[in-house]
C-alpha cells in the first residue's frame, strides 16, 4: 500500500486532482495531512526548556556476558 499525503494547505487544489490521477491504480490511496503540530517539537518536556530537546537511541540488544571463554579442547585423533 502506498499513501500519498497531501498538505492541509494544499487540500483544495492537489487532493482531487491526484484521486483522479490514481483512481484505478489499487495500491495507492490519496490520504489528507491533519497533524496539526510537530509531536516533537512540543516544548516543556525536559527540565531545562531553552535546550534543543534530543531523541535517545538506546541499544536494544542483550548485553554481553562478561569474562573471557575457556580454552576449547582440542580434538583427539
Amino acid at each position: 500500500m502506498i499513501y500519498c499525503v497531501v498538505p492541509r494547505p494544499l487540500t483544495d487544489e492537489l487532493y482531487p486532482k491526484l484521486v483522479d490521477h490514481y483512481e484505478g491504480d489499487d495500491n495507492v490511496t490519496v490520504i489528507v495531512d491533519r497533524r496539526e503540530f510537530d509531536r516533537r517539537a512540543r516544548q516543556g518536556r525536559s527540565a531545562a526548556a531553552d535546550a534543543p530537546q534530543r531523541r535517545v537511541v538506546r541499544d536494544r540488544r542483550r548485553a554481553r556476558v562478561p569474562g573471557d571463554l575457556p580454552p576449547l579442547a582440542r580434538a583427539t585423533s
